[in-house]
Protein backbone atom coordinates (compact mmCIF):
# COMPACT_ATOMS: atom_id res chain seq x y z
CA UNK A 1 0.00 0.00 0.00
CA UNK A 2 2.84 2.22 0.98
CA UNK A 3 6.13 2.11 -0.39
CA UNK A 4 9.18 2.65 2.46
CA UNK A 5 12.86 3.45 2.36
CA UNK A 6 14.93 1.55 4.60
CA UNK A 7 15.63 2.60 8.13
CA UNK A 8 17.96 1.85 11.14
CA UNK A 9 16.82 1.56 14.42
CA UNK A 10 19.04 4.12 15.86
CA UNK A 11 17.80 6.74 13.19
CA UNK A 12 16.87 9.76 14.70
CA UNK A 13 13.61 10.64 12.81
CA UNK A 14 12.45 7.89 14.82
CA UNK A 15 12.15 9.75 17.75
CA UNK A 16 8.76 12.31 16.24
CA UNK A 17 6.76 8.77 16.22
CA UNK A 18 4.96 9.30 19.89
CA UNK A 19 2.96 5.75 19.09
CA UNK A 20 6.04 3.99 18.22
CA UNK A 21 7.84 6.11 21.64
CA UNK A 22 4.38 5.10 23.44
CA UNK A 23 4.78 1.36 22.18
CA UNK A 24 8.24 0.60 23.08
CA UNK A 25 8.43 2.16 26.69
CA UNK A 26 5.36 -0.33 27.36
CA UNK A 27 7.33 -2.99 25.79
CA UNK A 28 10.65 -1.95 28.11
CA UNK A 29 8.02 -1.73 31.06
CA UNK A 30 6.71 -5.39 30.38
CA UNK A 31 10.21 -6.13 30.03
CA UNK A 32 11.52 -4.76 33.38
CA UNK A 33 8.44 -5.22 35.18
CA UNK A 34 6.54 -8.33 34.24
CA UNK A 35 2.65 -8.17 32.50
CA UNK A 36 0.82 -5.79 33.30
CA UNK A 37 -2.08 -5.98 35.49
CA UNK A 38 -5.50 -5.11 34.47
CA UNK A 39 -8.55 -4.28 36.17
CA UNK A 40 -11.57 -6.11 35.94
CA UNK A 41 -12.79 -4.47 32.46
CA UNK A 42 -9.59 -5.41 31.04
CA UNK A 43 -8.09 -1.74 31.05
CA UNK A 44 -4.78 -1.21 32.39
CA UNK A 45 -4.79 -0.86 36.19
CA UNK A 46 -3.73 2.56 37.22
CA UNK A 47 -0.22 2.23 38.32
CA UNK A 48 0.76 1.68 34.93
CA UNK A 49 -1.05 4.40 33.64
CA UNK A 50 -0.14 6.82 35.79
CA UNK A 51 3.54 6.03 34.74
CA UNK A 52 2.82 5.87 31.04
CA UNK A 53 1.48 9.12 31.10
CA UNK A 54 4.95 10.65 32.90
CA UNK A 55 6.90 8.95 30.66
CA UNK A 56 4.99 8.95 27.05
CA UNK A 57 5.72 12.48 26.34
CA UNK A 58 2.62 12.78 24.33
CA UNK A 59 2.07 16.04 22.88
CA UNK A 60 -1.33 17.10 24.38
CA UNK A 61 -1.38 14.78 27.06
CA UNK A 62 1.47 15.41 29.30
CA UNK A 63 0.54 14.47 32.78
CA UNK A 64 -0.50 18.94 33.19
CA UNK A 65 -3.13 18.31 30.43
CA UNK A 66 -4.32 15.10 32.41
CA UNK A 67 -5.01 16.10 35.89
CA UNK A 68 -6.27 19.54 35.01
CA UNK A 69 -9.21 17.44 34.13
CA UNK A 70 -8.37 14.21 35.83
CA UNK A 71 -8.36 14.06 39.91
CA UNK A 72 -6.90 10.38 39.10
CA UNK A 73 -5.69 9.04 36.07
CA UNK A 74 -7.18 5.64 35.15
CA UNK A 75 -6.58 4.24 31.36
CA UNK A 76 -9.96 6.04 29.80
CA UNK A 77 -8.41 9.40 30.55
CA UNK A 78 -4.84 8.46 28.68
CA UNK A 79 -6.45 8.30 25.57
CA UNK A 80 -3.20 7.83 23.49
CA UNK A 81 -2.64 4.50 26.28
CA UNK A 82 -5.86 3.08 25.30
CA UNK A 83 -5.40 3.32 21.24
CA UNK A 84 -1.95 1.42 21.99
CA UNK A 85 -4.00 -1.03 24.07
CA UNK A 86 -6.05 -2.04 21.47
CA UNK A 87 -4.10 -1.34 18.67
CA UNK A 88 -1.47 -4.02 19.97
CA UNK A 89 -4.49 -6.06 20.69
CA UNK A 90 -5.97 -6.07 17.09
CA UNK A 91 -2.67 -6.54 15.78
CA UNK A 92 -1.63 -9.85 17.68
CA UNK A 93 1.64 -8.47 19.21
CA UNK A 94 0.11 -8.52 22.93
CA UNK A 95 -3.32 -10.76 24.77
CA UNK A 96 -4.66 -10.67 27.97
CA UNK A 97 -4.24 -13.79 29.86
CA UNK A 98 -5.08 -14.71 33.40
CA UNK A 99 -5.95 -10.98 34.26
CA UNK A 100 -2.52 -9.45 32.52
CA UNK A 101 -1.72 -7.99 29.43
CA UNK A 102 1.33 -9.92 28.03
CA UNK A 103 2.88 -9.33 24.69
CA UNK A 104 2.71 -12.06 22.04
CA UNK A 105 5.72 -13.79 20.52
CA UNK A 106 5.09 -11.33 17.52
CA UNK A 107 5.73 -8.42 20.25
CA UNK A 108 8.40 -9.64 21.96
CA UNK A 109 10.22 -9.66 18.40
CA UNK A 110 9.30 -5.84 17.83
CA UNK A 111 10.52 -4.74 21.89
CA UNK A 112 13.36 -2.48 21.45
CA UNK A 113 13.56 -2.39 17.47
CA UNK A 114 11.97 0.83 16.66
CA UNK A 115 12.24 1.00 12.71
CA UNK A 116 10.87 -2.59 12.21
CA UNK A 117 7.66 -1.60 14.62
CA UNK A 118 7.42 1.61 12.67
CA UNK A 119 7.04 -0.44 9.54
CA UNK A 120 4.95 -3.49 11.03
CA UNK A 121 2.32 -0.68 12.40
CA UNK A 122 2.36 1.62 9.59
CA UNK A 123 0.04 0.17 7.44
CA UNK A 124 -2.72 -1.51 10.15
CA UNK A 125 -2.60 1.89 11.65
CA UNK A 126 -3.49 3.58 8.46
CA UNK A 127 -5.84 1.21 6.61
CA UNK A 128 -7.23 -1.26 9.09
CA UNK A 129 -7.83 0.83 12.84
CA UNK A 130 -11.43 2.55 13.13
CA UNK A 131 -10.19 5.96 13.89
CA UNK A 132 -14.09 7.07 14.35
CA UNK A 133 -14.03 5.09 17.71
CA UNK A 134 -11.88 8.57 18.89
CA UNK A 135 -13.87 10.97 18.31
CA UNK A 136 -17.21 12.28 20.38
CA UNK A 137 -19.13 12.75 16.82
CA UNK A 138 -20.52 10.00 14.19
CA UNK A 139 -18.22 11.27 11.83
CA UNK A 140 -18.70 7.51 9.46
CA UNK A 141 -16.84 4.77 9.00
CA UNK A 142 -14.79 7.00 6.11
CA UNK A 143 -11.43 4.58 5.00
CA UNK A 144 -9.22 7.13 3.30
CA UNK A 145 -7.44 6.73 0.45
CA UNK A 146 -3.97 6.98 1.05
CA UNK A 147 -2.36 7.18 -2.13
CA UNK A 148 -4.50 10.71 -2.64
CA UNK A 149 -3.87 11.86 0.89
CA UNK A 150 -0.54 11.08 1.28
CA UNK A 151 0.81 12.85 -2.29
CA UNK A 152 -1.16 15.92 -1.93
CA UNK A 153 0.09 16.30 1.45
CA UNK A 154 3.86 15.51 0.28
CA UNK A 155 4.21 18.75 -1.47
CA UNK A 156 1.27 21.01 0.25
CA UNK A 157 2.97 20.24 3.74
CA UNK A 158 6.78 20.05 3.06
CA UNK A 159 6.90 23.87 4.51
CA UNK A 160 3.97 23.60 6.15
CA UNK A 161 0.28 23.91 5.14
CA UNK A 162 -2.71 25.31 7.02
CA UNK A 163 -5.70 23.94 8.11
CA UNK A 164 -7.68 26.31 6.15
CA UNK A 165 -5.64 26.02 3.16
CA UNK A 166 -6.55 21.55 3.81
CA UNK A 167 -10.47 22.65 3.68
CA UNK A 168 -9.97 24.17 0.21
CA UNK A 169 -8.11 21.22 -0.88
CA UNK A 170 -9.78 18.53 0.11
CA UNK A 171 -13.13 19.29 1.38
CA UNK A 172 -15.88 18.13 -0.77
CA UNK A 173 -18.49 20.99 -0.10
CA UNK A 174 -17.04 24.50 -0.89
CA UNK A 175 -19.85 26.09 1.37
CA UNK A 176 -18.09 25.03 4.40
CA UNK A 177 -15.24 26.69 3.83
CA UNK A 178 -16.43 29.99 4.96
CA UNK A 179 -18.80 27.58 8.04
CA UNK A 180 -15.98 26.62 10.76
CA UNK A 181 -17.46 23.66 13.34
CA UNK A 182 -16.84 20.74 14.66
CA UNK A 183 -18.79 18.61 12.19
CA UNK A 184 -17.61 20.20 8.92
CA UNK A 185 -15.24 18.48 6.41
CA UNK A 186 -12.58 19.77 8.46
CA UNK A 187 -12.81 17.78 11.39
CA UNK A 188 -13.68 14.67 9.63
CA UNK A 189 -10.20 14.90 7.92
CA UNK A 190 -8.53 15.42 10.62
CA UNK A 191 -9.72 12.65 12.51
CA UNK A 192 -9.01 10.23 9.72
CA UNK A 193 -6.12 11.74 7.84
CA UNK A 194 -4.13 14.34 9.79
CA UNK A 195 -4.21 13.26 13.58
CA UNK A 196 -3.32 9.55 12.86
CA UNK A 197 -0.32 10.84 10.57
CA UNK A 198 1.28 13.22 13.52
CA UNK A 199 0.63 10.19 15.64
CA UNK A 200 2.51 8.31 13.89
CA UNK A 201 5.22 11.07 13.67
CA UNK A 202 4.81 11.71 9.62
CA UNK A 203 3.25 15.36 10.48
CA UNK A 204 3.67 17.89 12.97
CA UNK A 205 0.76 20.21 13.85
CA UNK A 206 1.79 23.50 15.13
CA UNK A 207 -0.89 25.60 16.58
CA UNK A 208 -1.84 29.19 15.76
CA UNK A 209 -4.42 31.42 17.91
CA UNK A 210 -6.58 30.38 19.06
CA UNK A 211 -5.30 26.74 19.54
CA UNK A 212 -8.41 25.12 19.65
CA UNK A 213 -9.33 26.18 15.56
CA UNK A 214 -7.94 23.90 13.08
CA UNK A 215 -8.12 26.53 10.54
CA UNK A 216 -5.83 28.21 12.59
CA UNK A 217 -3.23 25.73 13.04
CA UNK A 218 0.24 24.58 10.04
CA UNK A 219 0.77 20.78 9.47
CA UNK A 220 4.35 19.98 8.38
CA UNK A 221 5.98 17.04 7.51
CA UNK A 222 8.53 15.96 9.63
CA UNK A 223 12.28 14.74 9.33
CA UNK A 224 10.65 10.56 9.54
CA UNK A 225 8.19 11.40 6.53
CA UNK A 226 11.43 12.35 4.38
CA UNK A 227 12.98 8.88 5.59
CA UNK A 228 10.48 6.38 5.04
CA UNK A 229 7.73 7.24 2.32
CA UNK A 230 8.44 7.02 -1.57
CA UNK A 231 5.68 8.55 -3.04
CA UNK A 232 5.22 9.58 -7.01
CA UNK A 233 4.87 13.27 -5.80
CA UNK A 234 8.73 13.11 -4.71
CA UNK A 235 9.81 15.11 -7.29
CA UNK A 236 7.61 17.91 -6.85
CA UNK A 237 8.46 18.55 -3.82
CA UNK A 238 10.86 21.90 -3.18
CA UNK A 239 12.88 20.69 -0.47
CA UNK A 240 12.81 22.86 2.78
CA UNK A 241 15.27 22.84 5.70
CA UNK A 242 13.55 21.00 8.71
CA UNK A 243 15.32 20.96 12.07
Amino acid sequence: MIALKPISDDHPALRASPLIRGILLLMAWIEEHGPIPLTPSTAFKRVFVEWAAHHFDWPGHRPEDLYAVNRVLNEQDFLPLMVIHDLLLQMKLGRHYKGNFRLTKSGQALAGRPAALFSEILPWWLTEFNHSTLSRFDAGAARPDWRIYLNILNVEAEGGVTGARLREIFCEDPTERDRPSYNDGLHALSLYVLRPLIWIGLLERIDGEPRYQLEKATFVKTLLWEATLMLGTDGLVRKSTRH
